[in-house]
């Protein structure tokens, strides 16, 4: 499963939540997206394409530049318009200049609109990709929480198979004391323990692994005791699959984002198209430097007014093969689309399915309790009037074992089925 609030978070990631109660699965979910710091760099790509669009609006105002400079020429031409009189030069040696230039941009054709429109739908996309991570990780908490649940019914469900069949290895060994029973049937209740024992090593072994794995999902050492409280029980639900269909269609991250993408790339071929438009420009520029006659080097204001109009003409084919570039992303995105929404529908009618069966399961596995423990004790009462062998106790404490395991297995896959409808609904678990 992949792991999928603006800034602020960094610090916080690193570290990891600090847990001193119990966490619900509310709280685990939550403490789950607080430390995870794939959610912090999400952030931050969103403050960088936020950022892009605040740059992008300067092109709607005034451009001023103030410049300072000086410049010394050697040598100057000199003049001597008769010979004995005095010569002068018509330019200085130093030359001063210092201005303020003031751009604008008049008309552009929607160029800056474009542009504009263009950085926002990015920084829309890079909010929704926030989305699809955060749904992603939820529900990965949500399942490695609902895993740490299941596995401790499992070894609950396994110490009341070995306290059971303790309880009748000692009966066993009361009625061989009184000659009733042979060892044979001692050892072979031992092995059955024994055996029930290696299934709750393997258990506890998969609860560590569990724990091991939601430390890391909250950024914990991997030595850190992470305590998680809740019920495992089977809540079913009612099931509409048509609306739980229309649901995902308008909810699901995934659609926002092919959405995006498309129109996206539909606004980048806006800006492609406006880029060969003419632009018309007004400059001023206002300020003051020497080198007017007849004092060359008295420092004089002086100002500057441009109106600009600029029409490419030839680019070399290349905005062309741009527009023909920016529509087949287009129709990349509208395929995408489609299929994203048939995948969708996909998941939905998944999901129901793997409700309904866990659902049966559920009933079938009560059942079988039922059976199992009818069994158990018609067995149990044949055994003790020595009409019956011990290997149909075993067989039917076995049964009994594995038929509340089909249970919790049943309530485990159904608690997991409809997570995963929320999920394929686009409803928020957090």
């Amino acid at each position: 499963m992949t792991l999928g609030l603006l800034v602020g978070g960094a610090a916080r990631a690193q570290q990891g939540p600090v847990l001193s109660d119990p966490l619900a699965l509310d709280g685990t979910i939550r403490a789950v997206l607080d430390a995870n710091p794939a959610i912090t760099t999400l952030e931050e790509e969103v403050n960088a394409a936020a950022s892009r669009v605040t740059q992008s609006r300067g092109g709607f105002l005034p451009q001023v530049t103030g410049t300072a400079t000086y410049t010394r020429i050697d040598p100057v031409v000199k003049l001597q318009l008769a010979e004995g009189q005095p010569g002068f030069q018509l330019a200085p040696n130093n030359n001063y200049d210092a201005h303020i230039t003031i751009q604008y941009g008049v008309l552009d054709f929607g160029k800056k609109d474009a542009t504009y429109n263009l950085a926002e739908s990015r920084r829309l996309t890079a909010v929704d990709q926030i989305n699809v991570t955060r749904r992603d990780l939820a529900y990965s908490a949500a399942q490695v929480y609902y895993n740490i649940l299941f596995v401790r019914e499992s070894i609950k469900v396994q110490d009341a198979q070995i306290a059971s069949l303790r309880q009748h290895q000692r009966e066993m060994e009361k009625r061989v004391a009184g000659g009733v029973s042979t060892r044979f049937d001692v050892t072979t209740t031992q092995v059955r323990i024994t055996q029930a024992q290696n299934t709750r090593i393997d258990l506890e072994n998969q609860l560590n692994n569990q724990l091991v794995q939601l430390a890391r999902y909250l950024h914990q050492p991997a030595y850190a005791d992470v305590p998680v409280r809740g019920a495992f029980a089977y809540q079913p639900q009612v099931l509409d699959v048509p609306a739980a269909l229309a649901q995902a269609i308008e909810n699901r991250p995934e659609v926002k984002l092919v959405r995006d993408a498309e129109n996206t790339a539909a606004l980048n071929l806006k800006v492609l198209e406006r880029a060969n438009m003419p632009t018309l420009g007004v400059g001023a520029q206002l300020g003051g430097k020497n080198g007017y006659l007849p004092n060359l080097d008295k420092f004089r204001p002086n100002s500057v007014g441009v109106v600009q109009l600029a029409v490419p003409i030839y680019d070399g084919n290349k905005n062309k093969n741009q527009r023909v570039e920016a529509l087949a992303n287009i129709r990349g995105a509208q395929a995408r689309i489609q299929d994203t929404q048939e995948q969708i529908r996909a998941d939905v009618r998944q999901a129901a399915n793997n409700l309904q069966a866990s659902s049966a399961r559920y009933d079938n596995a009560q059942l079988q309790i039922a059976q199992a423990t009818d069994a158990l004790t018609r067995a149990k009462a044949r055994y003790r009037y020595d009409v019956g062998p011990n290997l149909d106790v075993l067989d039917a404490e076995t049964s009994l074992a594995q038929a509340r395991l089909a249970r919790l297995q049943a309530i485990y896959n159904y608690t997991l089925g409809q997570y995963q409808l929320k999920r394929a609904t686009g409803t928020q678990i957090w």
